[in-house]
Order: C-alpha cells, then structure tokens, then sequence
C-alpha cells in the first residue's frame, strides 16, 4: 500500500501538479494579462540575417500577451510576444524568472513570437549594446506578464473550436518555369522555385504547397459569461505594410477589433485576445496569380486583424462552454543534424567576406557568405524543445521553428485528439522547417544559413515527435 500511495504522489509530481484536487466539483481557473514590452527607439528591428533598420518611431505598442489555465492539480502558462523571432536563451531567462517569481517550472510555460516583421529580432545577429539590454528587459517583462496572469486567476469555463478565413493565406512558393529561374545567393539556378516571386511573374506555374485557411480558437470565459480570453493561431506569416515603424502588426490589430467585437471592453480585469502564429513557414497573405489593389500603411493590417477577429467572434459564440476540463502538459528535447556547408562552399564564403569592410546594407551574396561561415561555427546537433498540451479534447503542439503548411495539416490529421493545431516559434528559434521535398525544390527557405540549418528530415521527426507527445498527454490524463 505505501509503495502504491509513492508511484501515485510521484506521478502527480511529474505532472506539474499544484496539489492534489479536492472532494467535491471540480473548477478549471484562468487569468489573463498583457505585459508591455515595447523597445526604446534605436532598437534592431526585423529579421535574422539581414541587417534590419533601427527604429526611429513606434505606431502601437507591443505586447506579451499571457494566459493562464489551472484545473486544480497542473497549471500551465502559454503567451505570445510581439517579436520577429525570440531566441532561446532569452525565453528560458523569462521561464526562470518565471519560476523565482511566483513557482511555475519552466516546463509549464509554452513562450512564443509572433513574427511581425516590424518589430525587434530578439536573436544576436549583429547585436549592439542597446539590443542586449532589450533582450534583458524582454525576458523580464514575459515573467512579469505570466505573475500578472496568475494574480488574475478566477473560476472560468473554457471551449473551443475553429473558422475558416481562406482569403488571406497563399502559399509563397511558387514552381516556376525552367527558362525564367534566376540564379541564387550562391551562383546557382537548380532552384526549382521562388519565394514571393512578385505580382504576375511570368514564369509562374503553381503555388509549391499547401495552406492551412483554418483559425483555431480557446476560448475562456468568467463564470458569468464575460469574456476572459481568447487564444486564436492562424496561419499567415505577417501582414506588412507598416511604412518601418515599429508595431504589432495584424496580431495586436486583431487583439483590439476582438475586444471591441465581444463588447470586452473597460473590464476589471482586461479581457485579453492572443493570436499565435500557426504554421506560416510558406504562407503569407499575397496572392502573386493576380495584381493588388495598391493600400495605405496599416490599412491591410487593420482589415485582416478586424476579418479574422469577425470569424472568431462567430465561432466563439457558437462554443460549448465547460466548467473543467483536464489539463496536461509535456516536453522533450529532440537531437537534430545540422547541415553542414561543404569544404568547396566554405571557401566560395571566406573569399567573398574577408574582402568585405562595411558590415551594413550587404548585398544578398555577401549575407550568404557570412552566414555559410557563420553555420560553418555550429555544432554538428542541437537539442529543440518540442511541447505539446492538452485542454480536455484540443492539443496544441509547440514547435520553435518556421513550420511549412503541409506539417502543420499532417500533424491535425493524425492527431489522437479532437482537435489540434500548432504554434510555431514556440521556446526558441531554429529557422525554417521546410519537409524533405521542400529541400528538393529548393529556394529561400533551404538556404543554409542561420534562417534555415536543419537536416532534411527535420520536419519528419518533428511532426512524429509532436504525435508522440501528444499521445502521451492522453495517458498522463488517465493516471
């Protein structure tokens, strides 16, 4: 009996677990909060290789944008951050802040960027020392967030499900024609396709992959049906059109139309709507088969925040709201090849960038030749953090990559829940996970630098690690 009672309390212990849930109904508990983290102007803004501008104005403020679930024996934070790409030295300087703050271990915290292009790339390319001190006060503002959620904590009823908004993904590699291929970074032209290959190109023969139109929906309400929060994933790289100022993009424009759509407005405490990027990798919201009706800045950016913040408003009150559900949570770490730049391209690399004085508005060849020797620095495996969560039938997985579509459907498709979806640039950053016939075609994304360095296969073992840990989310809810 007493070794019975041990294995029991150590799996609760594994799990996460606060305290062993009480007799009686069981409450599922949330809070909600943002956490500011707009940079002082002069910040590196965009990007990982190339050299991004400084900031010289800001149109809106970013966010950390934090949720927090408890179903009274795991509690789990997941928040979304208003950067390019946070690297992952930083999110785990957030997730152990977190833990001395207020005791929740860094493997119930999901941390993630948004990816809109006009804000700071957390990621030490170039770094100066206004950058470090940002990337300081980034990770301290997360934890802030997550304590501030926590303190909101109160009973709630959760739900959730998902629209369809088919207008704004398109996939952004297009196959192209044999006799219009361009040469690449490195003097080649075995590129099969091109990313964003500009409006009506002559050349073009058809998108290179799929797209996921789906946007997936949590949604968390007071007891007396106020909103609480709403965690929406959609999957589009960025919107753009922001004329270089810094700003939050159609992700904090959705967040705000949200609020105002489901009369949240003025609450104490702050309804807070979260919009994670799904698996954009190859998907943005220019459709290059036909001519764009020329916009103003921020004009396309507020249509789609307030268009998808619309269809989530639909399916928000189309939700069957439940008191409690179970809550899981799980982590691995998965060793991964690095792609290694041959002896012969090495050299192509150091004779073009030792001959290089000025390290600022490189052209696209010297980039690759800096990054070729930068990726040349790497270790031959590194270790990715993949999650995965379950709240009572959704999984959601967590992947800190740039996650082509076609992994991202595979992943839904075989799925043991319900229902599922993915975040991507989740804990981390480690480029562009293009599938192994993406490698094949070639193009942007399969350049080996620092935005894309991963063995061939990397998003085969993935996606049937992600299955894995979800399967494993559907035991531990069993013990």
């Amino acid at each position: 009996m007493l070794l019975r009672l041990f294995v029991v309390c150590a799996g609760i212990t594994a799990l996460g677990a606060a305290a062993v849930p009480p007799a009686g109904p069981r409450i599922l508990r949330a809070g909600a909060a943002t956490s500011n983290i707009t940079p002082p102007l002069g910040i590196s803004l965009d990007g990982v290789i190339a050299q991004g501008a400084r900031a010289t104005h800001i149109h809106d403020e970013l966010q950390a944008r934090c949720l927090v679930l408890d179903d009274g024996r795991t509690r789990v934070a997941l928040v979304i951050v208003d950067n390019t790409v946070v690297a992952t030295e930083i999110f785990e300087r957030a997730k152990a802040l977190t833990q001395a703050q207020t005791g929740l271990p860094p493997d119930r915290v999901l941390l993630a960027a948004t990816h809109t292009h006009s804000t700071p790339r957390a990621y030490a390319i170039t770094p100066q020392q206004q950058d470090l001190e940002y990337h300081e006060f980034l990770a301290r503002r997360i934890a802030d967030g997550i304590q501030r959620a926590i303190n909101n904590l109160a009973p709630a009823r959760v739900g959730w499900g998902a629209g369809k908004k088919p207008e704004y993904v398109f996939n952004r590699r297009w196959l192209i024609k044999p006799e219009t291929r361009v040469p690449n970074p490195f003097g080649e032209t075995t590129d099969q396709v091109m990313m964003n290959p500009g409006y009506a190109h002559a050349g073009l023969i058809e998108p290179a992959g799929p797209v996921d139109p789906e946007v997936s929906i949590l949604a968390l309400q007071h007891l007396d049906g106020r909103p609480l929060a709403v965690l929406a994933s959609y999957s589009v790289h960025y919107i753009g059109g922001t004329a270089g100022a810094v700003s939050s993009d159609y992700f904090g424009a959705f967040a705000e139309a949200l609020e105002h759509r489901l009369k949240a407005g003025r609450q104490d405490p702050p309804f807070v709507g979260l919009m994670f990027n799904g698996t954009s990798g190859d998907v943005n919201s220019a459709d290059y088969s036909r001519r764009p009706t020329p916009q103003r800045p921020y004009a396309r950016i507020n249509e789609v925040g307030d268009r998808v913040a619309a269809e989530v408003e639909r399916v928000y009150h189309s939700i069957n709201y439940q008191p409690w559900v179970p809550i899981e949570m799980v982590e691995s770490r998965l060793e991964l090849a690095v792609r290694r730049p041959t002896p012969e391209r090495i050299a192509w690399a150091e004779k073009i960038w030792s001959g290089t004085q000025v390290r600022t508005n490189l052209d696209r060849r010297t980039i690759y030749a800096r990054e070729t020797l930068e990726v040349a620095k790497f270790p031959a495996t590194v270790q990715l953090k993949i999650q995965a969560i379950r709240i009572g039938e959704l999984g959601i997985a967590a992947v800190p990559c740039e996650v082509f579509a076609r992994t991202g459907l595979e992943i839904k498709a075989r799925s043991p829940l319900s229902r599922t979806f993915t975040i991507g640039l989740a804990n981390g950053y480690y480029g562009y996970l293009p599938t192994p016939r993406d490698h094949e075609l070639g193009g942007y994304e399969t350049w080996l630098a620092r935005s894309s360095f991963l063995e061939p296969q990397a998003s085969e073992r993935i996606r049937d690690e992600v299955l894995r840990l979800l399967a494993a989310t559907q035991s531990a809810a069993t013990r």
